[in-house]
Formats: structure tokens, C-alpha cells, sequence
């Protein structure tokens, strides 16, 4: 029976080697998940940082193009300004308003502005209109319509951005 207990003991023996050393591989892929965990976390928080930042310039330069487009507007302007400084001639002075005026609206159109299309008897919308007066009206198809338009409203693209300021009748 001696030699029984001394094979069980060369058993034991053997199969602890092998137990240390997976217990080391086992470390050593553990160190190498952890290294790589690190790696991807620190990427992500560069990303982070590196969009968050990107955000902040698009948030500071998004009114670029539009501002940029409009500076020879803005010249325009100044120059009618000088002219009618030194002219006497009022006709020639409207006309270089309405060519500037008309300069300003293409560029706008141009950026997705859209003028809404209110008339007086229109059906009175929440979604585009906001009553900033009720005013009497005799005939009775005219109640809870616009009687009156005292500022256009703006669609940018689809979005409103600006509601037409009405007045409707009560």
C-alpha cells in the first residue's frame, strides 16, 4: 500500500504543476484584458472630448456661412447710405434700396428661408399663427379667422422659426 500512497502523493505532485502555471497564463491574460480595457477607455474618452469639442467650434461657426453671404449686403447698404448723404435725388435712392432689398431676400431664400403665405380670412392655425389681438368683427365668417397680418412668419426648410403675428376676429 505504500507505493498506493506515494503514486497519489506523485499525482498530486504532477497535477499542482500544471495548476501553477495555468494560474500564471490565467494572469497573464488578465493583465492583458485589463491593458486592453485601458486602451479602449482612453480612446473613448479622446473621442468624447475630441466631439464634444468638435460641437462647441460647429455651435460657434454655424451663422459663418450665412454672415459671410451677407456682407456684401451689409456693403451695399453703406454705400446707398453715403449716396444718399450726397444726392438729392430720391428715386435714384429707392431704386438702390429695392436692389438691395432684393439682394438680401435671394440670399435668404437661398439659406431655406420661406415666407408663410398668410391672407386676411385665413383659417386661424396654432402651428403658424399667434393671435396677439381679438378684434370684433360684424360678419360671422370672419370669427376665429386672421383679419389682420402685423408680421410675417418665416418657415427655415420646414421648420417654423418665426410664427405670423395676427390678429383674428372675435
Amino acid at each position: 500500500m505504500d507505493t498506493a500512497q506515494d503514486e497519489t502523493v506523485e499525482d498530486e505532485k504532477v497535477s499542482e504543476e500544471p495548476e501553477e502555471g495555468e494560474a500564471e497564463k490565467l494572469q497573464a491574460e488578465l493583465q492583458e484584458v485589463k491593458d486592453k480595457y485601458l486602451r479602449l477607455y482612453s480612446e473613448f474618452e479622446n473621442f468624447r472630448r475630441r466631439t464634444a469639442r468638435e460641437k462647441l467650434d460647429l455651435i460657434k461657426t454655424a451663422g459663418e456661412g450665412l454672415i459671410v453671404a451677407l456682407l456684401p449686403v451689409m456693403d451695399d447698404f453703406q454705400r446707398a447710405q453715403k449716396a444718399l448723404e450726397e444726392s438729392e435725388d430720391h428715386k435714384a435712392s429707392k431704386e438702390g434700396f429695392d436692389l438691395i432689398y432684393n439682394k438680401f431676400n435671394n440670399i435668404l431664400t437661398q439659406k431655406g428661408l420661406k415666407a408663410m403665405e398668410v391672407k386676411k380670412g385665413t383659417e386661424f392655425n396654432t402651428e403658424y399663427h399667434e393671435a396677439i389681438s381679438q378684434m370684433p368683427v360684424e360678419k360671422k365668417k370672419l370669427k376665429g379667422k386672421v383679419i389682420e397680418v402685423v408680421e410675417q412668419g418665416y418657415f427655415l426648410d420646414e421648420k417654423v422659426i418665426r410664427f405670423a403675428k395676427v390678429v383674428i376676429g372675435a
